[in-house]
């Protein structure tokens, strides 16, 4: 039997790829647990909102950092932890981050304060950070076997994807019957469950000679990542105002100066090596794509739901879990196709055509149009994850796997730059055609956005407020329509590229040179 504890094996003595068997695939269930809880608490917030505003009594400034503070700090450290991981060893810091984020989830439940409340989102930021790398990263070191590793990224994919939807709904329920502490306490099983059979069931893997750690790119990559995140994520509500303009602009510049060091630098954060390997670079970028659309499009599914059609919080939450039922089985699939001879340039391909006809299935949506809204968002959705497993499966295949933890720090910044980028021009498009449909006449906070129309039409007299209403959800299904034809064009286009960039990429292993860390556990 094989020592789950052991590192490396030496170089070139890797061999033929070997199948996983049980003990692997338990492990990857043990995985997918932190996986599914740090996705789930960038929406956990959602309904619980209310109830921390009573108890905490938070100023209008606090309440936007408990909310913000989480994605902030684990999109400003994902890389940061990715390279570390590869150094001191993935399961460590996975096992560390668990920990940490364990912890903070008990002091958030119990917070007394505003301020604890968000010094322990922060923390849970930095456990989060721990655990979305190494858990990929892990994954790329148990499953050596290309079809079965397709397959286990097509479930890590889905899980991803449908933890952030199950996150508001949990919320909701959870806040229903209980305290709104209840929200972080869930999290506390999980991680004991991690830390208790992680060190049995999980390898340990690293980058034999990682060399020197680049401390100076640690701040740098924050600078790079936070102000564009920050920008990007206000433009949509507040507008192209010059504050969240000159955010994206100084973020951009602290990336030129971060590219620039890690080209120079002897031991850089990020290898500019990783970022040439074929097939790498492009899927980063199409990860992005996909991600642009996904949460492009979510923006307007949860306010049509609720703000269109009438629906209550945790009744648009339950209706916004049905397309998520097939997303399960879509990265799955897509990596058996590709197993058994599916080019997966055709299959990355479709899988934009299929969000692409999401999108436009979301431009024929009226004011009264629910299970239309529903089938688009499902079909964008199962597009997206036969994307991102196939780019993911990719990306990882081709990347050395003493980089591991740094090519799944990439892939998720990637997702995370993708995401608030399509919130925001998607975003700004929809609030254009929604504030050139609204009358002149009507009160100014009606142009700003539908939740302000809503709220000045319930305080005018009779008709006058059912027009106003009336009006207004029809301007904001028209700024969806501009919104989702954008996005439709834009996939369609990746699509193409996909085909064309993708097409006869075939996975090669990592050079001899470079050491394999071991993966068998028995």
């Amino acid at each position: 039997m094989t020592n789950p504890t052991s590192t490396t094996v030496p170089p070139g003595a890797e061999g033929a790829p070997v199948r996983a068997g049980r003990r692997e695939w338990t492990a990857l269930g043990v995985l997918m647990l932190p996986l599914l809880l740090v996705s789930m608490d960038v929406s956990v917030l959602y309904f619980a909102a209310p109830a921390i505003g009573a108890d905490l009594r938070p100023s209008g400034t606090q309440q936007l950092w408990i909310f913000d503070v989480y994605g902030f700090v684990l999109a400003g450290l994902l890389m940061t932890m990715g390279a570390l991981g590869d150094r001191i060893g993935r399961r460590r810091l996975l096992l560390a981050g668990a920990a940490a984020f364990g912890a903070a989830s008990l002091v958030a439940a119990y917070a007394d304060s505003a301020e604890t409340l968000i010094a322990a989102r922060a923390v849970l930021g930095i456990g989060g950070a721990t655990l979305m790398p190494s858990t990929m990263a892990l994954l790329r070191t148990m499953f050596t076997d290309p079809a079965q590793r397709a397959k286990a990224i097509g479930l890590w994919s889905g899980v991803m994807t449908g933890g952030i939807a199950l996150g508001s709904v949990m919320s909701g329920v959870l806040v229903e019957h209980f305290w709104w502490g209840s929200v972080f306490l869930v999290n506390l099983p999980a991680m004991a469950l991690l830390l208790v059979l992680g060190p049995v069931l999980l390898p340990e893997s690293r980058n034999p000679a990682p060399g020197r750690f680049d401390w100076p790119s640690v701040p740098l990559s924050m600078a790079a990542v936070l102000p564009v995140v920050y920008g990007l994520k206000e433009i949509p509500s507040e507008g192209w105002h010059p504050r969240y303009v000159v955010s994206v602009a100084v973020g951009l510049l602290f990336a030129a100066l971060l590219v620039r060091r890690q080209r120079a630098g002897d031991s850089p954060l990020i290898p500019p090596a990783l970022l040439r390997g074929r097939g790498f670079t492009p899927a980063l970028v199409l990860t992005l794509i996909s991600a642009f659309a996904v949460m492009g499009s979510a923006i307007f599914t949860t306010q049509y739901l609720q703000s269109v059609l009438g629906k209550s919080p945790l009744s648009a939450a339950l209706w916004s879990l049905l397309p998520s039922v097939l997303i399960g089985v879509a990265g799955p699939v897509t990596g058996h196709l590709v197993a058994r001879g599916a080019d997966r340039g055709y299959a990355v391909a479709t899988g934009f055509a299929f969000s692409a006809a999401g999108f436009t299935l979301l431009a024929f949506a009226g004011t009264h149009s629910l299970w239309l809204v529903l089938t688009a968002a499902g079909v964008l959705a199962c597009g997206a994850v036969m994307v991102m497993s196939q780019l993911t499966d990719l990306a990882m295949s081709t990347a050395p796997v003493d980089r591991a933890g740094t090519a799944s720090a990439l892939l998720e910044t990637a997702t995370e730059f993708g995401g608030a980028l399509g919130m925001a021009v998607l975003g700004s498009i929809g609030t254009a055609v929604y504030r050139r449909d609204i009358p002149s006449s009507a009160p100014a906070a009606a142009h700003e956005t539908l939740g302000g129309a809503l709220a000045v039409a319930g305080r005018l007299p009779g008709r006058a407020g059912d027009a106003l209403a009336a009006t207004a959800r029809e301007a904001f299904t028209h700024g969806m329509r501009g919104a989702a034809l954008a996005g439709a064009v834009l996939l369609a286009l990746a699509a193409l590229a996909a085909a064309g960039t993708l097409r006869r990429i075939h996975v090669r292993p990592a050079p001899a040179a470079e050491a394999e860390p071991e993966a068998r556990l028995a």
